[in-house]
């Protein structure tokens, strides 16, 4: 389904791709928890291996998922984040008929796709375009963060690639301190699960571990995995067991958070 009814906000007028929002309900009589899911690939494109796979296996744990096709270049900050903060509106909006529980909404994202996801978990208050409906009343803060992997700092661990698609070549100081996202913690963003490996060439580890330091300073609940063998991209990991183990764990976490499933 099409996120916006109208005109898109942030749009650039280079673009002619149209956000929308692909829905992986499960059968349930009873409101369920669910995952939104942003794929990854650097601001440049939506990997398509951290879409669907990524959403059917959540299907199978019994929750909701959704994938947003979100806005990448030549589109910039804020497209991407204006389409995540309106399907996570629209799921707030359409709980009762979807059978979602509203307040156990989690945004999960991969990579650049991790990014965002974060970017809406400590900037969900700020001014975000939106499209002026009834929808942009319902609430955008993510009841959970799911970082697999995530882009999060413009610091020493960055990568290049994301943020040049993301904010331009020529970002002023203050837009790439606004998108280091470590730096942008406060007592109001969402609990968080990551993981990542050691081995990650692209993405450092670093930028995990620093996106928790911060939530640990804030005292933010979270868990994080680091496992140790494992190139960037991995999704659900089929070819790598132990990290393939993730997403249990994952589901775990949401469940003993409050995450029911559809499950009777």
């Amino acid at each position: 389904m099409n996120l916006y009814p109208g005109p898109l906000p942030a749009n650039d007028p280079q673009s002619g791709f149209v956000p929308t929002l692909d829905l992986y309900p499960v059968k349930t009589t009873r409101p369920t928890g669910a995952v939104l899911i942003c794929p990854g690939g650097g601001y440049a494109n939506r990997a398509a291996h951290e879409g669907k796979n990524i959403a059917e296996a959540l299907n199978a744990h019994g929750l909701h998922a959704f994938v947003v096709q979100y806005r990448v270049a030549p589109n910039r900050h804020p497209a991407p984040l204006a389409d995540v903060s309106r399907a996570l509106r629209i799921l707030r909006a359409r709980a009762g008929e979807w059978r979602i529980s509203p307040d156990h909404i989690a945004v999960c994202g991969f990579s650049a796709g991790g990014h965002l996801a974060a970017s809406l978990g400590v900037h969900f208050a700020s001014d975000i375009p939106g499209a002026g409906d009834a929808i942009d009343r319902q609430s955008n803060r993510p009841d959970a963060l799911i970082l697999c992997y995530p882009v999060i700092s413009a610091g020493e661990f960055r990568h290049p690639g994301s943020f040049k698609n993301l904010l331009g070549e020529q970002a002023s100081d203050k837009r790439i301190e606004a998108m280091s996202l470590e730096k942008q913690v406060t007592d109001q963003t969402s609990p968080a699960f990551l993981w990542h490996t050691a081995e990650d060439a692209s993405v450092p580890a670093e930028n995990s571990m620093v996106f928790a330091q911060a939530l640990s300073r804030r005292k933010i609940p979270y868990e994080m995995h680091i496992f140790p063998n494992g190139r960037h991209g991995l999704g659900l990991a089929p070819e790598l067991p132990n990290v393939a183990a993730w997403l249990g764990l994952c589901v775990t976490w949401l469940k003993n958070r409050g995450w029911s499933d559809g499950a009777l």
